[in-house]
């Protein structure tokens, strides 16, 4: 979240709900709904860490609003962090230390535990097929593109738990 509010203050100063709206027009139902609190606190740590500071806004016969704003330490992260490599394949991937430990714990059976991470991932695929066609036609390619990634991720994912049941369960 952090680095997100950072990118969307390099635009300009907003409040807390202007962030809310900008992510949610950014990323309509890709991104997860957000709080008032989890924005504020992050918001908080971000004036805490000298990345953003802010200042409150009188409103004409109602409480005044809290502007923030990225400070230049904010905008040296967010360069940082936009011009760093994003991490690559996850090796502590959970599921396969599940399958992993089952097999040789005896606690589980690995061929249950790959048929049900199989109908976890094929509902998820069938989730953002839906999602993808509910798009406009004409709407934001960001949004299919990002639903397009996580099909592929997924798909991928398919694949996988295939080898882990070739692999370790048809070669025991």
């Amino acid at each position: 979240m952090r680095y997100a509010f950072l990118a969307l203050l390099a635009r300009q100063p907003a409040h807390g709900y202007e962030l809310k709206q900008a992510l949610e027009n950014a990323f309509g139902p890709l991104w997860p709904p957000l709080n008032a609190g989890q924005i504020y606190t992050t918001l908080a740590r971000l004036e805490r860490d000298g990345l953003v500071q802010s200042h409150d806004v009188p409103q004409a016969g109602r409480p005044g609003k809290r502007v923030y704003e990225l400070t230049p330490q904010g905008r040296q992260a967010l360069q940082v962090w936009v011009a760093e490599s994003t991490t690559g394949p996850r090796l502590k991937d959970e599921f396969f230390m599940k399958v992993i430990l089952a097999r040789l714990s005896g606690v589980a059976q690995p061929p249950a535990l790959i048929e049900r991470q199989r109908r976890e991932y094929l509902q998820s695929l069938r989730d953002l097929d839906n999602l993808a066609a509910s798009l406009p036609p004409d709407g934001d390619p960001a949004a299919a593109l990002f639903i397009e990634g996580a099909i592929l991720r997924l798909q991928a994912d398919l694949k996988w738990l295939d080898l882990c049941e070739d692999r370790l369960i048809a070669n025991r």
